[in-house]
């Protein structure tokens, strides 16, 4: 079964999009809608701005939603998912991908997302650090035990986990862990604490633009970061995608769950090739390739 797996921020590059922008008319003319629908020109960032510039939270996240999301409509009748997932902010693209929501919903609430999250970020020092080489459950049980505010985040695959929550508490997490016998435990250069009870002011700003949009059932199941399995009604989807901001990616679950409901061939549609490594890295038997 061809499954098609979104990446979220992180993903973005200088000149992402380019390509599309300058061989396909389609591509062209959905990107002019996004600047459009913006209000600024998100593609002369793209095409030519400095990575610090794609860093912008305004920018960033709708970049790679803008790149995954024209790219496989660039692809026409050869874009046949049988199921997808995304990453985080890949599950936006996932969903437009996939027919649940509309190519200007999808934009706008991606924009809202950004916008959210960095207010949210701009309340408490808040930050994420990578772990690498301990136990999931090691993982949790250290944050539990640390004093102040700091959660599993990501669960990316096997042995490497994101943990997210307040500065301080992160740190306090950091030093444990390596007691306990992490490989690492590195402190990321992100704006702040996604997918933790950090978020919360944000999540509920998005529930409300969320609550107001369209959603449709999709063509194929979507695999959703909060219960990592197959959902394809309109309203379950809406509230996973509500939760997710406070709540832990579980792509590790997504992509082995996916795998065992028949996902044969994972392509990854849009900038990087990060996701096809995860998966290689959960279930080495898994074919990969890109959009």
């Amino acid at each position: 079964m061809k499954a098609y797996v979104f990446p979220g921020q992180g993903a973005q590059f200088t000149g992402m999009g380019k390509e599309l922008y300058e061989n396909s008319p389609l591509a062209k003319e959905l990107f002019e809608k996004a600047n459009d629908i913006l209000g600024f020109r998100i593609t002369d960032i793209m095409f030519e701005g400095t990575a610090e510039q794609l860093k912008e939270t305004k920018v960033t996240q709708p970049a790679v939603f803008l790149h995954s999301v024209i790219l496989a409509k660039t692809l026409g009748d050869d874009f046949k998912p049988e199921m997808v997932a995304g990453h985080s902010l890949g599950e936006f693209s996932a969903l437009v991908a996939a027919g649940a929501l509309t190519f200007e919903d999808g934009l706008k609430l991606v924009s809202q997302r950004a916008m959210a999250m960095q207010k949210a970020c701009e309340i408490t020092p808040s930050t994420m650090a990578a772990v690498l080489g301990l136990e999931d459950k090691i993982v949790e049980d250290i944050c539990e035990q640390t004093e102040g505010v700091v959660v599993a985040a990501n669960y990316n695959c096997p042995g490497q986990l994101v943990i997210s929550g307040e500065t301080t508490a992160v740190e306090r997490a950091c030093e444990a862990l390596k007691a306990a016998g992490a490989k690492r435990a590195l402190i990321l250069p992100v704006g702040g604490a996604f997918h933790s009870p950090m978020m919360e002011p944000a999540r509920e700003e998005l529930a409300a633009a969320i609550e107001k949009t369209q959603f449709a059932a999709p063509v194929c199941p979507v695999y959703q970061n909060v219960p990592a399995s197959a959902v394809t009604n309109p309203d379950e989807i809406k509230q996973n995608l509500i939760i997710q901001l406070t709540a832990p990616v579980k792509w590790t679950q997504s992509v082995q769950n996916m795998i065992t409901d028949g996902a044969t061939l994972f392509t990854e549609v849009g900038p990087g090739n990060v996701l096809q490594g995860l998966v290689k890295k959960i279930n080495k038997e898994a074919e990969t390739a890109s959009a």
